[in-house]
């Protein structure tokens, strides 16, 4: 735990103050001192933000995961072990064995905290880009199912998150359908109406390749890369699917 909170203390850059800084901290076992979570003061929405600290790093991201997916894990009120164990292969998947084993054990530690989760959620939204934080939200809905028992308050809560990191309806929609095989699947990745034209269609998959693309969160690493890299496959799927049921 020291070793991975030594790690992200030194890898932090926004992430470091705020409402994920505090929880982080009290979590790896006050690592950051007090003044240094302090944010400094400005009038853009109202709270204060650091104005220079907008490159998300690595350790930014990861932190912003662990928080909100405890948000999620927490949301039916109970805790499972198994739903650990979930995650951790979910994590390890996404991440490798080691960065996993290290992450659940923040992550133990995290869901002890109270989460301030539309302070959390307005924090990412200030300084994260839009194409990370679909791949965060992406990220969220796994996890929701990861153990395959979808409690409908995990994606409530999952979607709430949605709203408060500024991601409309359509962009959550077209995430949340990679994971469950509703009626009419391919459109809603897609972002269109059922009925679309043949021309609709394509234009559609140019525009959901180019906002999926694993470019997006190259800045993250080859990781994240990767894992981005499943959106850019949903979306391919999802064209191919309506090429073959309208014979184009």
């Amino acid at each position: 735990m020291v070793k991975f909170g030594k790690i992200v203390g030194a890898a932090l850059g926004w992430a470091f103050g705020g409402p994920i800084g505090g929880i982080i901290g009290l979590a790896l076992g006050s690592i950051f001192d007090d003044d240094s979570l302090k944010m400094q003061t400005t009038t853009q929405g109202g709270r204060g933000y650091d104005s220079y600290r907008h490159h998300t790093s690595p350790a930014d991201f990861s932190a912003a995961l662990l928080v909100l997916s405890a948000a999620v894990m927490k949301a039916d009120g109970k805790v499972l072990k198994s739903e650990i164990g979930y995650v951790r292969n979910f994590l390890a998947k996404q991440f490798g064995e080691a960065s996993a084993q290290q992450q659940i054990l923040a992550l133990r530690d995290i869901l002890e905290k109270e989460i301030p989760l539309k302070d959390v959620c307005e924090q990412i939204r200030h300084f994260m880009e839009h194409p990370m934080r679909l791949q965060l939200l992406h990220y969220l809905f796994g996890i929701a199912k990861a153990d395959g028992k979808v409690e409908e308050i995990e994606v409530e809560v999952v979607e709430r998150i949605a709203r408060y990191l500024g991601i409309n309806s359509r962009d959550m929609e077209s995430i949340r359908a990679m994971f469950y095989n509703d009626p009419g699947k391919a459109y809603t990745i897609l972002e269109i109406e059922q009925g679309a034209s043949d021309e609709e269609i394509k234009k559609a998959y140019r525009k959901m390749a180019m906002k999926y693309h694993p470019d997006k969160v190259r800045e993250l690493g080859e990781q994240h890369e990767k894992a981005a890299h499943e959106k850019f496959i949903e979306v391919q799927k999802a064209y191919d699917t309506l090429k073959k049921e309208k014979g184009f």
